[in-house]
Protein backbone atom coordinates (compact mmCIF):
# COMPACT_ATOMS: atom_id res chain seq x y z
CA UNK A 1 0.00 0.00 0.00
CA UNK A 2 1.45 3.43 -0.89
CA UNK A 3 2.63 5.43 2.11
CA UNK A 4 0.11 8.23 1.58
CA UNK A 5 -2.72 5.70 1.73
CA UNK A 6 -1.72 4.18 5.07
CA UNK A 7 -4.34 4.64 7.79
CA UNK A 8 -3.35 7.26 10.32
CA UNK A 9 -5.55 7.02 13.39
CA UNK A 10 -4.80 8.30 16.88
CA UNK A 11 -6.74 6.91 19.84
CA UNK A 12 -7.46 9.87 22.10
CA UNK A 13 -7.98 9.61 25.86
CA UNK A 14 -11.45 10.88 26.75
CA UNK A 15 -10.33 13.36 29.47
CA UNK A 16 -7.84 14.97 27.10
CA UNK A 17 -10.50 15.25 24.43
CA UNK A 18 -13.26 16.88 26.46
CA UNK A 19 -12.21 20.53 25.98
CA UNK A 20 -12.01 20.10 22.20
CA UNK A 21 -15.11 20.06 20.02
CA UNK A 22 -15.25 17.12 17.61
CA UNK A 23 -15.32 17.85 13.90
CA UNK A 24 -17.50 14.82 13.19
CA UNK A 25 -19.78 12.52 15.15
CA UNK A 26 -20.87 9.03 14.15
CA UNK A 27 -23.71 7.09 15.75
CA UNK A 28 -25.39 10.10 17.34
CA UNK A 29 -28.55 11.84 16.19
CA UNK A 30 -26.47 14.63 14.70
CA UNK A 31 -23.43 13.07 13.07
CA UNK A 32 -22.32 16.14 11.10
CA UNK A 33 -20.95 19.42 12.40
CA UNK A 34 -20.03 22.74 10.84
CA UNK A 35 -16.75 22.62 8.91
CA UNK A 36 -15.66 25.68 10.87
CA UNK A 37 -13.57 28.62 9.74
CA UNK A 38 -10.72 27.71 7.41
CA UNK A 39 -7.20 28.20 8.74
CA UNK A 40 -4.96 30.38 6.58
CA UNK A 41 -5.39 30.36 2.82
CA UNK A 42 -7.98 27.58 2.73
CA UNK A 43 -11.58 27.25 1.53
CA UNK A 44 -13.97 25.33 3.83
CA UNK A 45 -17.10 23.90 2.20
CA UNK A 46 -19.91 21.66 3.45
CA UNK A 47 -22.40 20.05 1.05
CA UNK A 48 -25.11 17.40 1.43
CA UNK A 49 -26.52 15.33 -1.42
CA UNK A 50 -29.41 12.84 -1.40
CA UNK A 51 -29.57 9.90 -3.80
CA UNK A 52 -32.34 7.31 -4.02
CA UNK A 53 -30.65 5.13 -1.40
CA UNK A 54 -28.50 7.34 0.85
CA UNK A 55 -27.61 10.81 2.04
CA UNK A 56 -24.00 11.94 1.77
CA UNK A 57 -22.25 14.85 3.42
CA UNK A 58 -18.98 16.21 2.03
CA UNK A 59 -16.74 18.51 4.08
CA UNK A 60 -13.86 20.02 2.11
CA UNK A 61 -10.87 21.94 3.41
CA UNK A 62 -9.53 22.96 0.01
CA UNK A 63 -6.35 24.88 -0.85
CA UNK A 64 -6.89 28.53 -1.65
CA UNK A 65 -5.09 28.29 -4.99
CA UNK A 66 -7.97 26.20 -6.37
CA UNK A 67 -10.32 29.15 -6.00
CA UNK A 68 -14.02 28.86 -5.36
CA UNK A 69 -14.72 27.90 -8.94
CA UNK A 70 -12.18 25.07 -8.80
CA UNK A 71 -13.56 23.86 -5.47
CA UNK A 72 -17.07 23.96 -6.90
CA UNK A 73 -15.99 21.86 -9.87
CA UNK A 74 -14.31 19.32 -7.58
CA UNK A 75 -17.47 19.11 -5.51
CA UNK A 76 -19.65 18.67 -8.59
CA UNK A 77 -17.40 15.85 -9.84
CA UNK A 78 -17.66 14.01 -6.52
CA UNK A 79 -21.43 14.46 -6.32
CA UNK A 80 -21.81 13.32 -9.94
CA UNK A 81 -19.88 10.15 -9.11
CA UNK A 82 -22.19 9.38 -6.17
CA UNK A 83 -25.29 9.93 -8.31
CA UNK A 84 -23.87 7.90 -11.20
CA UNK A 85 -23.11 4.91 -8.99
CA UNK A 86 -26.62 5.05 -7.53
CA UNK A 87 -28.11 5.03 -11.02
CA UNK A 88 -25.69 2.60 -12.65
CA UNK A 89 -25.05 -0.01 -9.96
CA UNK A 90 -28.02 0.08 -7.58
CA UNK A 91 -29.30 -3.52 -7.23
CA UNK A 92 -32.86 -2.24 -6.78
CA UNK A 93 -32.86 -0.55 -10.19
CA UNK A 94 -34.06 -3.01 -12.87
CA UNK A 95 -31.77 -1.60 -15.57
CA UNK A 96 -28.64 -1.15 -13.45
CA UNK A 97 -25.51 -3.06 -14.36
CA UNK A 98 -25.87 -5.15 -11.20
CA UNK A 99 -29.44 -6.11 -12.11
CA UNK A 100 -28.40 -6.94 -15.66
CA UNK A 101 -25.55 -9.06 -14.31
CA UNK A 102 -27.98 -10.92 -12.05
CA UNK A 103 -30.18 -11.69 -15.06
CA UNK A 104 -27.20 -12.96 -17.05
CA UNK A 105 -27.44 -10.22 -19.69
CA UNK A 106 -23.85 -9.05 -19.23
CA UNK A 107 -20.63 -10.41 -17.74
CA UNK A 108 -18.57 -8.69 -15.03
CA UNK A 109 -15.90 -7.89 -17.60
CA UNK A 110 -18.34 -5.84 -19.68
CA UNK A 111 -17.47 -2.68 -17.73
CA UNK A 112 -14.18 -2.16 -15.80
CA UNK A 113 -15.82 -0.57 -12.72
CA UNK A 114 -18.29 -3.47 -12.53
CA UNK A 115 -15.39 -5.91 -12.75
CA UNK A 116 -13.69 -4.04 -9.87
CA UNK A 117 -16.86 -4.21 -7.77
CA UNK A 118 -17.28 -7.95 -8.38
CA UNK A 119 -13.58 -8.61 -7.68
CA UNK A 120 -13.79 -6.72 -4.38
CA UNK A 121 -16.82 -8.77 -3.35
CA UNK A 122 -14.99 -11.99 -4.20
CA UNK A 123 -11.92 -10.87 -2.25
CA UNK A 124 -14.00 -10.05 0.82
CA UNK A 125 -15.78 -13.40 0.60
CA UNK A 126 -12.36 -15.05 0.85
CA UNK A 127 -11.10 -12.70 3.58
CA UNK A 128 -14.12 -13.36 5.82
CA UNK A 129 -14.37 -17.13 5.38
CA UNK A 130 -17.55 -16.65 3.38
CA UNK A 131 -19.36 -14.49 5.96
CA UNK A 132 -19.48 -11.65 3.45
CA UNK A 133 -20.98 -13.27 0.39
CA UNK A 134 -22.59 -11.04 -2.22
CA UNK A 135 -23.84 -14.14 -4.04
CA UNK A 136 -25.60 -15.76 -1.05
CA UNK A 137 -28.55 -13.37 -0.93
CA UNK A 138 -32.09 -13.66 -2.27
CA UNK A 139 -32.21 -12.87 -5.96
CA UNK A 140 -28.54 -13.42 -6.67
CA UNK A 141 -25.51 -11.13 -6.67
CA UNK A 142 -26.03 -8.11 -4.41
CA UNK A 143 -23.00 -5.99 -3.43
CA UNK A 144 -25.07 -3.85 -1.05
CA UNK A 145 -22.82 -4.48 1.97
CA UNK A 146 -19.90 -2.99 0.08
CA UNK A 147 -21.47 -0.73 -2.55
CA UNK A 148 -21.94 2.39 -0.38
CA UNK A 149 -18.33 2.40 0.76
CA UNK A 150 -17.16 1.78 -2.81
CA UNK A 151 -19.19 4.79 -3.96
CA UNK A 152 -17.69 7.04 -1.29
CA UNK A 153 -14.15 5.94 -2.11
CA UNK A 154 -14.71 6.65 -5.82
CA UNK A 155 -16.13 10.09 -5.00
CA UNK A 156 -13.13 10.76 -2.75
CA UNK A 157 -10.83 9.81 -5.62
CA UNK A 158 -12.56 12.49 -7.72
CA UNK A 159 -11.76 15.07 -5.02
CA UNK A 160 -8.08 14.10 -4.97
CA UNK A 161 -7.89 14.19 -8.77
CA UNK A 162 -9.15 17.79 -8.61
CA UNK A 163 -6.51 18.80 -6.04
CA UNK A 164 -8.54 18.49 -2.82
CA UNK A 165 -6.58 16.33 -0.36
CA UNK A 166 -8.25 17.41 2.89
CA UNK A 167 -11.84 16.20 3.16
CA UNK A 168 -14.40 14.07 4.97
CA UNK A 169 -17.25 12.20 3.29
CA UNK A 170 -20.01 10.77 5.49
CA UNK A 171 -23.04 8.60 4.87
CA UNK A 172 -25.13 7.19 7.70
CA UNK A 173 -22.74 5.79 10.30
CA UNK A 174 -19.85 5.51 7.81
CA UNK A 175 -17.13 7.95 6.85
CA UNK A 176 -13.89 8.49 4.95
CA UNK A 177 -11.41 11.20 5.97
CA UNK A 178 -8.11 12.41 4.60
CA UNK A 179 -5.71 15.19 5.48
CA UNK A 180 -6.76 17.89 7.91
CA UNK A 181 -9.92 19.64 9.05
CA UNK A 182 -10.55 23.37 8.61
CA UNK A 183 -8.79 24.20 11.90
CA UNK A 184 -5.55 22.75 10.51
CA UNK A 185 -5.34 19.66 12.72
CA UNK A 186 -6.41 16.04 12.18
CA UNK A 187 -10.11 15.29 11.85
CA UNK A 188 -11.49 14.73 15.35
CA UNK A 189 -14.11 11.98 15.18
CA UNK A 190 -16.36 11.02 18.10
CA UNK A 191 -17.73 7.52 17.47
CA UNK A 192 -20.78 6.94 19.67
CA UNK A 193 -21.80 3.46 20.71
CA UNK A 194 -24.52 2.22 18.35
CA UNK A 195 -27.06 1.45 21.09
CA UNK A 196 -25.75 2.56 24.51
CA UNK A 197 -26.24 6.34 24.58
CA UNK A 198 -24.88 6.54 28.13
CA UNK A 199 -21.44 5.28 27.10
CA UNK A 200 -18.79 7.91 26.35
CA UNK A 201 -17.87 8.06 22.65
CA UNK A 202 -14.68 6.54 21.36
CA UNK A 203 -12.59 9.46 20.11
CA UNK A 204 -10.22 9.23 17.16
CA UNK A 205 -7.92 11.73 15.48
CA UNK A 206 -7.59 10.75 11.83
CA UNK A 207 -5.67 12.03 8.82
CA UNK A 208 -6.46 9.03 6.58
CA UNK A 209 -8.88 6.16 6.96
CA UNK A 210 -12.46 5.01 7.10
CA UNK A 211 -15.09 3.78 9.52
CA UNK A 212 -17.77 1.33 8.39
CA UNK A 213 -20.80 0.21 10.40
CA UNK A 214 -23.47 -2.46 10.01
CA UNK A 215 -26.61 -2.80 12.10
CA UNK A 216 -27.50 0.81 13.01
CA UNK A 217 -29.60 1.77 10.00
CA UNK A 218 -32.86 1.07 11.76
CA UNK A 219 -33.58 -1.89 9.48
CA UNK A 220 -33.90 -5.15 11.33
CA UNK A 221 -33.06 -8.32 9.48
CA UNK A 222 -31.02 -6.59 6.78
CA UNK A 223 -28.04 -8.98 7.02
CA UNK A 224 -28.40 -12.67 6.20
CA UNK A 225 -26.16 -15.46 7.49
CA UNK A 226 -24.78 -16.65 4.14
CA UNK A 227 -24.20 -20.17 5.47
CA UNK A 228 -27.76 -20.80 6.62
CA UNK A 229 -29.88 -18.20 4.84
CA UNK A 230 -31.29 -17.11 8.21
CA UNK A 231 -31.29 -13.53 9.45
CA UNK A 232 -28.20 -12.59 11.47
CA UNK A 233 -29.08 -11.81 15.08
CA UNK A 234 -26.00 -12.29 17.27
CA UNK A 235 -24.87 -8.64 17.39
CA UNK A 236 -26.67 -5.33 17.77
CA UNK A 237 -24.12 -3.64 15.51
CA UNK A 238 -20.58 -3.94 14.21
CA UNK A 239 -18.16 -1.07 13.51
CA UNK A 240 -14.77 -1.41 11.78
CA UNK A 241 -12.00 1.12 11.14
CA UNK A 242 -9.31 0.83 8.46
CA UNK A 243 -7.85 2.34 5.28
CA UNK A 244 -10.68 1.77 2.76
CA UNK A 245 -14.41 2.24 3.38
CA UNK A 246 -15.55 -0.45 0.92
CA UNK A 247 -13.48 -3.04 2.79
CA UNK A 248 -14.39 -1.67 6.23
CA UNK A 249 -18.09 -1.83 5.27
CA UNK A 250 -17.73 -5.40 4.04
CA UNK A 251 -15.90 -6.42 7.22
CA UNK A 252 -18.61 -4.78 9.34
CA UNK A 253 -21.33 -6.62 7.43
CA UNK A 254 -19.48 -9.93 7.77
CA UNK A 255 -18.79 -9.35 11.47
CA UNK A 256 -22.46 -8.56 12.06
CA UNK A 257 -23.35 -11.86 10.39
CA UNK A 258 -20.64 -13.98 12.03
CA UNK A 259 -20.87 -12.57 15.54
CA UNK A 260 -17.91 -12.65 17.96
CA UNK A 261 -16.20 -15.41 15.96
CA UNK A 262 -15.44 -12.80 13.31
CA UNK A 263 -13.13 -10.90 15.65
CA UNK A 264 -10.40 -13.37 14.68
CA UNK A 265 -10.06 -11.58 11.32
CA UNK A 266 -8.49 -8.59 13.07
CA UNK A 267 -5.86 -10.36 15.20
CA UNK A 268 -3.15 -11.13 12.65
CA UNK A 269 -1.67 -7.79 11.72
CA UNK A 270 -4.68 -6.63 9.73
CA UNK A 271 -4.94 -2.96 8.78
CA UNK A 272 -8.55 -3.14 10.01
CA UNK A 273 -9.80 -3.06 13.59
CA UNK A 274 -13.18 -3.77 15.14
CA UNK A 275 -14.40 -0.84 17.27
CA UNK A 276 -17.78 -2.24 18.35
CA UNK A 277 -19.12 -5.80 18.19
CA UNK A 278 -21.67 -6.06 21.00
CA UNK A 279 -23.89 -9.09 21.53
CA UNK A 280 -27.65 -8.71 21.74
Amino acid sequence: MPIDQQPRTGWVDQPAFQPRRPDLRLGSRSHRLDPGAAAGDRIAVQHTVQTSTAEYSLLLNAPGWLGRRGVGEALRDAVAELRAIDLTYGPNRPESLVSRLRRGEISPDSYPPLADLVDRCAAMRAATDGWFDAWAVPGGFDPGGLLGGWAVERAAARLRAAGVYDYAVLTGADLVVRGHAAHGGPWRVAVHHPTDRQRAPLVLEMTAGAIGTSGVSGRQGHVVDPHTGELADQLVAATVVGPDLAIADAYATALYAAGPAGLAWFRTGSDYRALFADRR
